[in-house]
């Protein structure tokens, strides 16, 4: 991860803080396919995460983009995580189409 992501904690320009960051991450992929009803390319999904934190989504940060896909896949690849969030890859595994179950284990 880039330092923008790892050293600041100003959530209102859209950078986060380390601590906790992968979980907020976790939780922003996870709504944003539930809004597009389960299932989306990840491009798409990075783009309305983007959004939502206020990044100009025609330049968002390579280091946002890699976080977001770290997130998705670190939590895909943990069965006790994939759970937590619902994530999986409709088309398997290489596919950059993601999807969320509707109701995971447990999500707070």
């Amino acid at each position: 991860m880039g330092k923008n992501l790892e050293h600041t904690s100003d959530v209102a320009t859209g950078k986060m803080p380390a601590r906790g960051s992968k979980q907020l991450l976790a939780k922003r992929v996870r709504e944003v396919l539930l809004a597009f009803g389960g299932e989306a390319h990840r491009a798409l999904v990075i783009e309305q995460v983007a959004r939502a934190m206020g990044h100009d989504v025609r330049q968002i940060p390579e280091d946002l983009q890699e976080a977001l896909i770290h997130t998705f896949e670190d939590n895909w690849r943990d069965e006790r995580r994939r759970a937590t969030y619902g994530f999986h890859l409709p088309f398997g595994e290489g596919s950059h189409r993601w999807g969320v179950r509707p109701e995971p284990a447990m999500i707070h």
